[in-house]
């Protein structure tokens, strides 16, 4: 085994670290510390409708921001507490560029129109409006969209 080999491990290693930081986090920050019922409710975009009714197209934006803020600030803690018992060999650059792409990424799929337009543009328009027997379309979409941008994140953390 090379020194190159051992590098290249090691990488895979912090990706590994990165990756499952940034997941657990997200359960914790979208789910229980990351935001208000307010924020919740009131951090997507108008519909349409809202819009065409008289609604301002850029309703939504305080409180989705607040909760991108907060939801930020408990995935740098909890990347902050792991890097306190595993020395995980991590750059300022990395990090700020991992949290950079989640944060823009994660505001962007919380005004909900982006996922119910990639769903209807992708044949999965009944997909979007499943509300029955305890799925919600759109909750599933929005998390898999979410973990797949966590994971350029891992990426982007971890080779920068």
């Amino acid at each position: 085994m090379t020194v190159h080999d051992i590098e290249r491990i090691g990488t895979v290693a912090v990706f590994g670290a990165v990756w499952a930081v940034l997941v657990t986090g997200h359960a914790l920050a979208d789910h229980v510390f990351g935001q208000t019922d307010h924020q919740a409710a009131n951090k997507a975009a108008p519909t349409p409708a809202e819009v065409a009714a008289g609604a301002n197209p850029r309703r939504g934006w305080r409180a989705c921001l607040a909760h991108v803020a907060r939801y930020h600030l408990v995935m740098a803690v909890a990347l902050a507490l792991v890097r306190l018992v595993i020395p995980l060999p991590l750059s300022p650059v990395g990090t700020a560029a991992g949290f950079a792409w989640s944060m823009t990424t994660h505001a962007w799929l919380d005004r909900r129109w982006p996922v119910r337009w990639l769903l209807r543009h992708l044949g999965s328009a009944a997909f979007a409006e499943l509300r029955a027997a305890g799925m919600n379309g759109m909750y599933l979409a929005d998390q898999a969209l979410h973990k797949g941008a966590l994971l350029v994140s891992a990426v982007l953390v971890t080779r920068l």
